[in-house]
């Protein structure tokens, strides 16, 4: 009678597999020892992250909190008078417009900024106010030099 083999048969016993969490492996299962890299999870700690700690960061509270907290909130140039009676002549129109071209203040591109006029030194000359916030003493000291506050500023 002829073995073919496919008849062969197993003389020792297969071992059981080993314990161990995680798969296959035994022990540490293919993890080496202790560390980071062996427990759960087991991600080291991405490269862009050391990065980030070492920047320098703008401490104190408010010091960089104007494009978020803050976002909604309108900046407000303030002049004083004195500044306009030194750049405007009597009867010349002042508003943020004319401040702009005068060179008292700047703007930003085609934008004019909000504008507010305090009463801040002595104003010698009659000029019409239009278009800016104007305090309630600065009012007084244009009306009484002679000139205007239009309504609506």
């Amino acid at each position: 009678m002829s073995t073919g083999l496919h008849t062969l048969k197993r003389t020792t016993k297969r071992k059981a597999a080993p314990v161990g969490r995680g798969g296959v492996r035994g022990k540490t299962s293919g993890r080496g020892h202790k560390g980071q890299k062996a427990h759960a999870g087991r991600s080291p700690r991405p490269d862009i992250r050391d990065v980030i700690k070492k920047l320098p960061k703008k401490r104190g509270f408010g010091r960089n909190r104007s494009r978020t907290v803050n976002s909604g909130k309108k900046e407000v140039v303030v002049v004083s008078l004195s500044r306009i009676s030194s750049a405007f002549d009597s009867g010349e129109i002042v508003s943020p417009q004319t401040l702009v071209v005068k060179g008292v203040i700047a703007s930003r591109g085609s934008v004019y900024p909000s504008v507010k006029i305090l009463a801040n030194g002595e104003l010698n000359t009659n000029v019409t106010v239009s278009g800016c916030a104007v305090s309630e003493s600065a009012r007084m000291a244009i009306e009484k030099a002679g000139g205007s506050v239009k309504q609506g500023a």
